[in-house]
């Protein structure tokens, strides 16, 4: 039996209940995740052949230190980087290193920071120089599955709408979703229920209602869905090596649909592709 809380008076730890925030708390939210979706922003420029990840996480923790924020990932279960940095056939929760971006990867780099106790999440995918067009349309069409599975979002609907929008259109362009991560809750929390899968059927998951707030973040492979974690019991690949893409958005429930709080100031929400209205 699912049960919704009013966020306000609900204790600050993961019950499985489902949290029902309130417009103060969606205030809170958009300044987070606006802090977050400006630091994407400024990656565009950053993310270049010969760029270590090392770089990249310097930058996102002295950019969240600028501007009064923490990021989330730093110290998180003993993960000791400020942002994941996913590279070619990495899924998510890539580390950063010294080792030099090449021309031809592609990077999702994923920022969470806490801004006044909230939480913005979001991610995107960077081409590094010139790519090739089998990447490219990877990132076309896990961006338009992005998309789609935000339209899906509406008071009344269920979560498995969302994931039914993302799978559909995946399969359809000859790729597979990724089962093993999912969304997720998302606000005073880092990560809070309910799970948001990116597969499914429309009548599957929980009732949406105003004042949720989570994540979409579909993982998309041009070869198989599987995936394996390696032993640094972090690093997530794909177990064929295929290409796999990602993005990512925080989005809050409301009356007559939703509300994307993560959108790039800068009209930078694909870096390196063509831009959509």
């Amino acid at each position: 039996m699912v049960t919704y809380l009013d966020a306000e008076t609900a204790p600050l730890r993961n019950t499985g209940q489902i949290r029902l925030y309130n417009a103060e708390s969606f205030e809170g939210m958009r300044r987070a995740c606006q802090l977050t979706a400006r630091c994407l922003d400024e990656l565009a420029s950053i993310v270049a052949p010969g760029v270590t990840t090392a770089a990249i996480d310097r930058f996102v923790f002295e950019f969240g230190m600028d501007n009064g924020a923490l990021p989330a990932t730093l110290n998180y279960r003993g993960y000791t980087h400020s942002v994941c940095t996913s590279i070619n056939h990495v899924v998510c929760h890539g580390i950063p290193d010294d080792k030099p971006l090449r021309e031809g990867d592609i990077v999702n780099i994923d920022v969470t920071y806490i801004v006044d106790g909230w939480h913005g999440d979001s991610s995107r995918m960077y081409p590094v120089g010139q790519i090739k067009r089998a990447a490219e349309r990877l990132l076309e069409v896990t961006y338009e599955c992005l998309l789609r599975g935000i339209e899906a979002v509406k008071p009344g609907a269920r979560t498995g709408a969302i994931g039914a929008a993302i799978q559909s259109y995946a399969e359809a362009e000859r790729c597979s979703v990724v089962r093993d991560f999912c969304g997720h809750g998302v606000g005073k929390l880092f990560h809070d229920a309910p799970n948001i899968l990116h597969y499914g059927h429309p009548n599957e998951g929980v009732e949406m209602r105003p004042g949720m707030i989570f994540t979409i973040e579909p993982m998309i492979n041009l070869g198989k869905p599987h995936v394996k974690v390696l032993s640094d019991g972090w690093t997530a690949v794909t177990r064929d090596r295929s290409l796999t893409a990602q993005y990512e958005h925080a989005v809050g429930v409301t009356e007559t649909g939703c509300e994307i709080f993560t959108l790039s100031p800068g009209g930078l929400d694909c870096p390196g592709l063509p831009a959509r209205s």
